[in-house]
């Protein structure tokens, strides 16, 4: 059974949005907690696959969408990591999930905590995996320990746009990256991503760099205002997005928990 797929006009644009409960053979009845995933860089939105069984199970139904410039969804330039976050309430009330939790991972770590920041009588909790915390972070050394082709890309975003582009259309897959724990995964139970990835780039470029100018721009959100329970995962040997930033986003975030995958990567 396929991923059903739904398309809403958010602001005059386009949006593709996804719900996995007919996958999962989840009647209405039986939905316990609605999750709304936030896909990474460069990504579509279709929710975690390899988390569907479990998740049927103890009645867990998950949504995403497609941020602007990716999948089915119509490029918005300029747009931050605010503007997506209203996006995603859009998506959820689409949905009929008038209550939910959100997740994000990688680049949808920042979208999935300002979702609940924006939305504290609806979202219920908030679980950031590998995620970005905000640029110019207070105390944060917010570009130390990135592998050399993810610095120099976030690096050409504090240059702009035309940069940027630039980067990206000369660059090539770095293996250095991932670690060995990453590789095994992406070649086993997470080859998920590998799907979301490649199709992520269909439209192009847009949506990575919309992506990337908006986590060196304010988030037009503060995570310190979060007032749901928060999770924060990351592994602490991640070279994508160091787990400094793990830190720094849960001593930030009133009540955070910290949960450190040892020998992990992103």
């Amino acid at each position: 059974m396929a991923l059903a797929a739904h398309d809403i006009e958010v602001g005059g644009h386009a949006v593709r949005w996804y719900d996995s409960a007919d996958e999962q053979g989840l009647a209405p009845a039986n939905v316990r907690l609605t999750v709304l995933w936030h896909h990474g860089t460069p990504n579509i939105g279709e929710p975690p696959a390899p988390l569907f069984e479990a998740s049927a199970a103890r009645g867990i139904r998950w949504i995403g969408f497609d941020r602007g410039g990716y999948g089915g969804s119509e490029r918005t330039p300029g747009r931050s990591i605010a503007d997506a976050a209203r996006v995603a309430l859009a998506v959820a009330d689409a949905a009929g999930a008038e209550r939910f939790a959100v997740m994000g991972h990688s680049g949808g770590g920042p979208h999935a905590l300002a979702t609940a920041a924006l939305a504290p009588e609806r979202v219920v909790a908030a679980v950031s995996g590998a995620g970005l915390a905000p640029f110019g972070a207070e105390g944060l050394d917010w570009f130390a320990g990135m592998y050399a082709g993810g610095l120099a890309e976030l690096e050409a975003s504090v240059r702009g746009s035309a940069d940027l582009q630039a980067v990206l259309e000369a660059g090539e897959f770095d293996p250095a990256m991932f670690t060995a724990s990453d590789f095994r995964e992406l070649e086993g139970r997470w080859a998920w991503f590998n799907h979301i990835a490649g199709a992520g780039m269909d439209q192009g470029l847009g949506g990575m760099v919309d992506d990337d100018l908006a986590y060196v721009a304010p988030w037009g959100v503060d995570p310190r205002a979060i007032a749901v329970p928060t999770l924060i995962v990351h592994g602490d040997d991640d070279r994508i997005v160091p787990i400094a930033h793990a830190r720094w986003l849960a001593a930030a975030i009133p009540g955070a928990q910290l949960l450190v995958r040892e020998d992990a990567g992103h």
